[in-house]
């Protein structure tokens, strides 16, 4: 059984329990995004919970769980926005870069009352920047000081079969006592070819825009199926935006040959449809990270877009999550 940490709508989990893996609890400190994570599992699985990671105790965790939780392994990774190139607005005050160490501390806890086999924890590559590469490093130690040997990895999701070009750190843990140094390598690459938006959302009907949507109606085709109203002279006056172009941040649109560039919406940040007449919908947004159609976000549409954003997409999940239990014959 697993412990998830930051779970947010589920991503990393679902590719877990793909590859056979069971998640027992799973926390979170945002609420739409455990309504998410337990919307979409059966009803006597709703194992997440809304809780603050950085005040989360072991006592706690048995609380919830309802007796003495002892997982095989913990997954998960804290929001990453702190540590990425594209933050302008850096802080070295910024209290999420604590929770990493907040992360060992729970790992070295839990392994020093029964001994954990694995972690996984995922973050953006820019925590390997010269910016951030001090604190990379006490990260390190602090697993390490819990008792595991690392191995550092990074992977684009669309190397295992994500219509995406999204690069990803993983910091991999076994046990030191259980495997004995052992180091895993990086999931053989599962893409016999390159998605592309076309593959993956084209010939949908049109989504709802939120203006047309009333609180309370059933959103046509699919429950995320809605966007943000377009706007900008941009979506109406001819040529202003091409297929494949970016006008800054706010303004870049998909090419329907190509695959998506790393899904990571901001404020207006939704990356433009192909037909540059409108933004992305919830739906086709989630499509592009690797989620399945039957999957459905909850919360308000910019608390569906920031999990959609921040989530890791499950056919990556579930690649590492087979390279472990393969390394580990678990």
């Amino acid at each position: 059984m697993i412990l998830s940490l930051f779970c947010g709508a589920g991503g990393l989990d679902l590719g877990f329990e793909q590859a056979g893996f069971e998640i027992k609890l799973a926390f979170d400190i945002r609420k739409p995004a455990v309504e998410t994570y337990n919307h979409n599992r059966i009803v006597h699985s709703k194992n997440a919970f809304v809780k603050d990671i950085s005040t989360l105790t072991i006592d706690e965790i048995d609380l919830f769980y309802g007796g003495e939780f002892n997982p095989i392994g913990i997954i998960g990774g804290p929001p990453c926005q702190s540590f990425s190139i594209s933050n302008t607005t850096y802080s070295e005050d910024d209290k999420r870069h604590s929770l990493p160490l907040k992360y060992a501390a729970l790992l070295k806890k839990l392994n020093n009352r029964n001994p954990i086999h694995f972690f996984v924890f995922e973050n953006v590559p820019g925590l390997k920047s010269k910016r951030h590469i001090e604190k990379y490093n006490e990260f390190k130690r602090s697993f390490e000081n819990a008792g595991f040997t690392i191995s550092e990895i990074l992977v684009n999701s669309i190397n295992y079969d994500v219509p995406q070009n999204r690069e990803r750190l993983f910091i991999i843990g076994l046990n030191k006592e259980i495997y004995q140094n052992k180091k895993i390598e990086a999931p053989i690459k599962t893409s016999k070819k390159v998605g592309t938006v076309k593959t993956t959302i084209a010939g949908f009907p049109e989504p709802i825009y939120y203006s047309k949507w009333n609180k309370g109606e059933v959103i046509p085709y699919h429950p995320n199926h809605w966007c943000m109203t377009p706007k900008s002279k941009k979506f109406t006056t001819t040529g202003a935006l091409v297929p494949g172009s970016a006008i800054g941040r706010s303004f870049r649109t998909l090419h329907w040959d190509k695959p998506s560039p790393t899904v990571a919406y901001g404020n207006r940040e939704v990356h433009i449809h192909p037909s540059c007449k409108r933004r992305l919908s919830v739906y086709e947004a989630m499509l592009l990270q690797g989620f399945p159609h039957s999957f459905e976000f909850k919360g308000t549409m910019s608390a569906q877009f920031s999990q959609v954003s921040e989530a890791v997409p499950p056919p990556l999940g579930r690649a590492i999550a087979l390279k472990i239990k393969e390394s580990c014959n678990i």
